[in-house]
């Protein structure tokens, strides 16, 4: 019921980058103290180390959703403000321990697929075919989801228990791939709302175009990164932002 909900809006991409920053710095200081790469850091552990972020986040978007009962609107200026605060910790982080890896990090923060090898991939592989074992069985309370609380209900849905699984699912696939590749940004934004114009009235075809549009999304932004930077490859989130702001303000404009 919240057209702006979005991983980046809502805190959860920033708690991840909290956690992943915090996992940049200082495991490079302990493990490899003459480094300035991190191809030498053990990649495996940026999934779940991003994932614990996320999931810090989302966890607190919940105690307030319910013990403040917060209107979906709210439950994302809540999110915005924690996001902001994470993303200061994580800036500050960066400045006063950044050292001469401040590069690699930044490079992280834009978000990108530089230097991204099927290694990764494996790494999230089990995250991703958990999120997509899991998304079809809560088909019917997802569309359930949609109504009011008190509608929800009505129809014999266990309201909080469905709430919560799907904000730990969706929190878990979110974070886990900005684990891997940064904080793409209004990706999460552009792509539901894309998936349910062209679903029409055929709701069960949105979670399937869902995952078949942030693929092809982040892949042509990638693309077009690599040809408008030519040797100096533009971040997909710078692309993804440039274009995602303009569909923000058309949400808002909507939402208001």
């Amino acid at each position: 019921r919240n057209p702006l909900a979005d991983p980046s809006l809502m805190g959860v991409s920033q708690g991840a980058t909290l956690t992943v920053t915090v996992f940049l710095l200082f495991t490079v200081y302990i493990f490899n103290p003459g480094s300035n790469t991190v191809a030498e850091l053990p990649i495996a552990w940026l999934p779940p180390a991003g994932m614990a972020g996320g999931l810090a986040a989302g966890g607190i978007i919940y105690l307030m959703a319910f013990r403040l009962d917060l209107s979906p609107l709210r439950i994302t200026l809540c999110g915005i403000a924690i996001g902001a605060v994470l993303h200061a910790l994580a800036i500050g982080l960066i400045a006063g321990w950044g050292s001469a890896r401040i590069e690699i990090i930044l490079e992280w923060l834009s978000g990108s697929l530089y230097a991204r090898t099927w290694d990764h991939a494996i790494f999230l592989l089990p995250f991703t075919i958990a999120g997509l074992i899991i998304l079809p069985l809560i088909y019917r309370p997802l569309v359930l989801l949609q109504f009011d609380s008190a509608v929800a209900r009505s129809f014999g849905l266990s309201y909080r228990k469905q709430f919560s699984l799907a904000l730990l699912v969706s929190c878990a696939l979110a974070a886990s791939a900005v684990g891997a590749v940064g904080p793409i940004v209004f990706v999460g934004l552009m792509v539901p709302h894309l998936a349910r114009f062209l679903a029409g009235r055929h709701f069960p075809l949105v979670l399937p175009l869902t995952v078949v549009l942030g693929a092809a999304i982040v892949t042509l932004a990638d693309l077009i990164g690599r040809l408008v930077g030519h040797a100096e490859e533009v971040p997909i989130g710078v692309v993804t932002a440039i274009v995602g702001v303009p569909v923000l303000l058309t949400l808002l404009r909507k939402a208001a």
